[in-house]
């Protein structure tokens, strides 16, 4: 019996070199320290007008993560199932185009009626009745991983975001995990049918957005807690600053409104408690290691949350959910007619509220 003490000993400590080996030199991250953002006693209080959204499409919409609206008043949206499905203004629903593909993310209309759809294993696409054709699917000879939200300018340019070269879409939290630089800022001219990095080493960029007169583009970076200023035109043109920081959540994307102001919908990255887990090397090679760690960590799913935010950057208006009960991981709020549109990639309907109070 003795002899097998040390036998055993001599196992367990090599199984426990086994997993401290697995989870170290075999991770798929090289992680960094995470800097949370800190609560702001200024900071809109909580108010559940999440909670009172009308549910338009559902149970016929799988995660619709963005919604724009046309000219024409057509809304559409881009779900798991590949569908561009679009909503008429009788009320009725159409299943449009079909992409075989369960990574459609951010969308836009272009000044020519057609739709552009960032996909984040193709690329970015145009989609109209004529059928899709792929706009920019390299950059600099590299394949673009994870295309992701785009905007069009008024002389047809296109400005989109690649979260991540590192990670793609269903591993997007390992970039946070990683808590490194892989983002970048693209530019695609039609005129010429070149792509081209406008800015490197981004955090997670994520939603892209021109201001009013166009000479400035304000792009999310996600694990950042922060929006940045692209200066276009101007004596600034070609620099970077500040739009607006330390929000309370992870901003997704971010659009224009009519009114020269952004909405941007912002992510619990982190569950409460568990925000630790940033700020220690090994808790984030552990939790890496493992999709279920993943899930217990990441925190979208347990709330939702909008804010509106002048074109100077300070926050006007907050929407929430506080608990998730209603909608949870909101990724993108639209403004049409005085209603708001919310996408989400945890929801199979998209929300609508009113934004002015009768």
């Amino acid at each position: 019996m003795k002899r097998c003490v040390p036998a055993c000993s001599g196992f367990l400590l090599a199984c426990f070199l086994a997993f401290l080996f697995q989870i170290f030199f075999f991770s798929p991250i090289s992680p960094d320290l995470l800097l949370l953002p800190t609560p702001s006693s200024n900071f809109l209080p909580t108010n559940n007008k999440l909670q009172e959204v009308i549910k338009l499409g559902e149970g016929i919409l799988q995660g619709p993560e963005d919604v724009i609206v046309d000219r024409e008043g057509l809304l559409y949206t881009a779900v798991r199932d590949g569908w561009i499905k679009r909503l008429h203004k009788n009320g009725s629903w159409e299943n449009w185009k079909r992409i075989e593909s369960d990574s459609l993310l951010g969308i836009t209309i272009s000044k020519e009626g057609a739709l552009v759809v960032c996909d984040a294993e193709m690329g970015l696409l145009k989609v109209s009745e004529d059928g899709v054709t792929v706009l920019a699917s390299h950059v600099n000879g590299s394949e673009i991983r994870f295309a992701d939200e785009v905007i069009e300018a008024s002389d047809g340019n296109l400005y989109f975001s690649v979260p991540s070269t590192k990670f793609g879409l269903h591993d997007w939290y390992l970039d946070v995990l990683e808590a490194r630089p892989h983002g970048q800022l693209l530019k695609y001219d039609p005129s010429l049918n070149e792509t081209s990095i406008l800015l490197d080493g981004l955090c997670f960029p994520n939603g892209v957005a021109l201001s009013r007169e166009e000479d400035f583009l304000v792009f999310c970076e996600t694990w950042k807690f922060r929006c940045l200023k692209f200066w276009l035109k101007g004596n600034k043109k070609g620099k970077t600053e500040i739009f607006v920081e330390n929000l309370p959540g992870g901003p997704d994307n971010i659009n224009l409104a009519p009114d020269g102001s952004f909405w941007i919908g912002l992510l619990q990255l982190v569950q409460d408690k568990l925000g630790f887990v940033h700020t220690s090397i090994s808790s984030k090679y552990l939790v890496a290691s493992f999709p279920k760690l993943v899930k217990l960590v990441n925190g979208v799913y347990g709330k939702a949350m909008v804010v509106n935010v002048a074109a100077d950057g300070k926050i006007t208006r907050k929407f929430d959910d506080a608990d998730g009960r209603v909608m949870s991981f909101v990724t993108s709020a639209f403004e049409y007619e005085d209603h708001l549109y919310l996408g989400s990639l945890n929801t199979n309907f998209i929300g609508k509220i009113p934004l002015k109070v009768t």
